[in-house]
């Protein structure tokens, strides 16, 4: 029988400083509290995330959100089993803020220390959520990040594709500066895209005419710029209606795109045999409405289950982090005070880089 573990989660990979408690067993854990403190103040004024700003915000603000976690689930420190920390991939300066305290919080409480990948975090919430069987398909579809996984273990995963430029949160974000909305674009564009015509401007839908699982959305924010631009010189500017139908054509440009790369990447899962097929999405843009009910239209095509965790923990959080610590945790892994941060941290490590490497490694 699984010892029954409790696990403290530390996240601040980007601009959310988290902290959470989790107990249980690997696919039937609960969350016991979960602090989440956002910095859209903060990065409002520059249109985007300043690595800076957001770093300086993780160190003032780490140490209150840990003290809230263990309070709001009534534990204190000599409660927990072992602390769990985001150790990429992400902006370094805040990756360095959250593996800096898990480090000191372990040395002075002797706890196990375990460095966890952010992306992973993201890829196990539907085992925290709903306890699939691996294997399991994973979209993964964020602010930085979107890739078709087979997950097999908290250790073993195997990328189908993904975006070979921006992903769809960074389109969604681009998308919204282009036409002055406010940041963040995801949700600022979903709610215009309900009073427009997605019909009016036919934008393009890019590799579709490509095999495989990548996605491409640097051409489509492209082609909704140069849509923008022949509205304004036709018309000197741009209606309220016109803004509503671009970021209506625009999302589902990447609706129909994601929906046909997940029937393709289904295909492929489905050819390992799974008893129970199940299809999967996280990330802060399995939040949209429409690109979830293309993917749950995909899923039933092929007789899945179709699954995704609720918005707060589809978005960065620490209660994902705790978990994945968790899993990794009974399977023996630990680290010691030389973990490092890494600003790029691929799953699958054994497929090629899908948007380049540098000196410090492949970036996912």
């Amino acid at each position: 029988m699984q010892k029954t573990l409790t696990l403290l989660g530390i996240e601040s990979s980007c601009d959310d400083t988290a902290a959470a408690v989790v107990r249980g067993t690997s696919g039937a854990a609960s969350v016991l509290s979960s602090v989440v403190e956002g910095q859209t103040s903060l990065h409002a004024e520059f249109g985007g995330v300043v690595p800076e700003i957001a770093a300086r915000a993780h160190a003032e603000r780490l140490d209150g959100c840990v003290a809230q976690a263990l309070s709001h689930a009534g534990l204190t420190l000599a409660d927990i089993d072992a602390i769990a920390v985001t150790a990429g991939p992400g902006l370094i300066g805040g990756v360095m803020s959250g593996v800096a305290l898990a480090k000191g919080l372990s040395a002075g409480s002797g706890k196990p220390l375990i460095g966890v990948n952010h992306l992973a975090g993201h890829a196990l919430t539907p085992r925290l959520t709903d306890s699939p069987s691996y294997p399991y398909l994973m979209l993964l579809v964020s602010g930085g990040h979107c890739q078709f996984l087979i997950v097999r273990s908290p250790q073993d995963f195997t990328r189908l594709g993904g975006t070979i430029d921006d992903a769809p949160g960074e389109a969604f974000d681009k998308t919204a500066r282009l036409l002055g909305l406010p940041q963040p674009g995801g949700p600022i564009v979903e709610t215009e895209a309900l009073k427009g015509d997605p019909k009016r401007f036919r934008l393009p839908r890019p590799l579709l005419d490509r095999a495989g699982c990548d996605m491409s959305f640097s051409g489509l924010k492209t082609a909704l710029l140069r849509a923008r631009d022949a509205l304004v010189a036709e018309k000197d500017g741009i209606t309220r209606q016109d803004r509503a139908d671009l970021c209506a054509g625009f999302q589902a440009a990447v609706s129909d795109v994601m929906a046909e790369k997940a029937r393709r990447a289904m295909a492929l899962y489905i050819e390992l045999g799974p008893i129970q097929p199940v299809l999967t999405v996280a990330g802060g843009v399995a939040a949209n409405k429409s690109i979830r009910a293309a993917l749950e239209t995909v899923a039933a095509e092929f007789g899945a289950q179709f699954l995704s965790p609720p918005l707060a923990l589809c978005t960065d959080n620490a209660a994902m982090i705790a978990y994945a610590g968790l899993e990794l945790f009974e399977m023996g892994q630990q680290d010691d005070l030389t973990l490092a941060a890494r600003p790029r941290w691929p799953l699958d490590t054994s497929s090629p880089s899908m948007l380049g490497s540098g000196k410090k490694g492949a970036k996912a």
